[in-house]
């Protein structure tokens, strides 16, 4: 058996295992809805947009929300860059200071520290355009904001 013969093998066996790491890295990260999210909690949730971090796996969109005592941070956790792209939302349509609603459901952990958490399932802009920013068959509740849903 040549060299070339051994090496080719083990490259290729290295580059299996490495994907197959990755792979179990990503899964970890991923959660499903209920894992971290309250489906009987919904939220209803109007202020600035002050932050948007289009990451993977799921893009979180910070906003000041108006509450009656004033304002309240809270961190809405969208669907993966390329689902809101699909829907269409994009870094551009979610400039800081964009005035949005948010409808979606608030996180098991209600202590708000330091900032409250939601899951987001559509979102309003200011010129009326509705747009479904969740993840499909993440287990979150069928309530008509999923154009997948059946």
């Amino acid at each position: 058996m040549t060299r070339r013969r051994l090496i080719l093998p083990t490259l290729a066996g290295a580059a299996l295992l490495a994907a197959g790491a990755f792979g179990v890295q990503q899964a970890s990260a991923h959660h499903a809805f209920a894992a971290e999210f309250d489906g009987k909690t919904p939220v209803l949730l109007r202020g600035k947009v002050t932050k948007v971090e289009w990451i993977n796996p799921h893009a979180w969109v910070h906003l000041n929300a108006v509450t009656p005592g004033g304002t309240q941070e809270w961190m809405v956790e969208g669907g993966t860059p390329n689902t809101l792209l699909r829907s269409g939302i994009d870094r551009n349509s979610l400039k800081v200071g964009t005035e949005i609603v948010v409808r979606g459901y608030q996180s098991k952990d209600k202590a708000c520290t330091p900032v409250c958490k939601a899951n987001g399932r559509d979102v309003t802009f200011p010129d009326g355009r509705k747009l479904f920013m969740g993840s499909s068959g993440t287990g979150a509740p069928k309530d008509g904001s999923d154009p997948n849903d059946k």
